[in-house]
């Protein structure tokens, strides 16, 4: 078996985050946080057999075409935490997970009107929500062990698969914060 490049790595990432961008997508807008495993779905198939059920025949075949196929497992009984900087903060991973991805929105506001910004937590959250150039955007971000990542940004503004944007640092404070649950 050959050194599998981070190009490689990089295109099963995005695969991964991407359905996950678009999992989130069909249940609509204003949906909450997932946070997610990410497992090389051949080597879970490999410890674990009876997993091919829960996957299906399409997604066995795909990890069977490509060893660096990712499975997204969605964590469930997270730790209580004020905000996602904190819950992040707190998670940590087994040697078994390759990677880990979450799903947020978030309201941006172009960077001149966050200098009008209150200080006060609940009325910076008035300025934002009612601000005239706010928007609405969900952002997917997976990481690998191995230090590859990437993002998947749509807007509610526009809010189609064929409208959703990927770059591996597209948002880089979520893809650090993601990177040091691996630390």
């Amino acid at each position: 078996m050959g050194v599998v490049s981070d190009e490689i790595r990089t295109r099963a990432l995005a695969a991964a985050v991407t359905e996950l961008e678009r999992h989130a997508a069909a249940g609509g807008w204003d949906g909450p946080v997932g946070v997610y495993a990410l497992v090389r779905t051949r080597s879970a198939l490999e410890s674990n057999p009876s997993v091919a059920t829960e996957l299906g025949p399409e997604v066995v075949a795909a990890a069977e075409e490509d060893p660096e196929h990712l499975t997204s497992v969605e964590q469930d009984g997270l730790p209580e935490a004020a905000n996602l900087e904190e819950l992040l903060a707190q998670l940590a991973w087994p040697d078994t997970v390759d990677g880990a991805a979450i799903v947020v929105e978030r309201v941006v506001v172009p960077p001149e009107a966050e200098q009008d910004m209150p200080e006060d937590p609940d009325r910076a959250v008035d300025y934002l929500m009612s601000h005239p150039d706010r928007q609405d955007v969900r952002v997917a971000a997976g990481v690998l062990r191995t230090g590859e990542s990437w993002c998947a940004l749509r807007s509610r503004a526009h809010d189609s698969d064929d409208a959703v944007a990927g770059a591996p640092e597209a948002v880089p404070g979520l893809v650090h914060a993601l990177k040091a649950t691996f630390n």
